[in-house]
């Protein structure tokens, strides 16, 4: 099984950026499916992105197309998720989970612990 660890998460002002990471504690991830999601306080889990590791096609939510970007790292163990003009809705708890294919749908033995990314001025 997959294991997954997020990182990257804290403080940004709106219009700002943050890069989270999602690292794989095995090793390479070539050959799948990475998506990121987030939680909101009192709200449902939702996808952001997805994204093939090894030929890095991605789909975005239409919340974040434009302003987010997922991307791999050379050793494809990492995934990152590059955050700009973030606005205070982006508040929320972000995860990272192996998808099946480029698609929002998770594999839910694979989320990661989350890590929290607060936009407040």
């Amino acid at each position: 099984q997959v294991r997954l660890v997020e990182s990257g998460g804290g403080l940004a002002q709106p219009g700002g950026s943050l890069r989270l990471s999602c690292t794989s504690a095995g090793g390479s991830l070539y050959g799948y499916a990475v998506g990121w999601f987030r939680q909101a306080p009192g709200k449902e889990r939702e996808a952001v992105s997805s994204i093939i590791v090894n030929d890095n096609k991605a789909i975005y939510a239409d919340s974040v197309r434009g302003r987010f970007t997922t991307s791999t790292d050379n050793g494809l163990s990492t995934v990152f998720l590059q955050m700009n003009s973030l606005k205070v809705e982006d508040t929320a708890k972000y995860y990272c989970a192996i998808t099946y294919g480029l698609s929002f749908e998770a594999d839910s033995g694979t989320w990661g612990q989350g890590t929290q990314v607060t936009v407040s001025a």
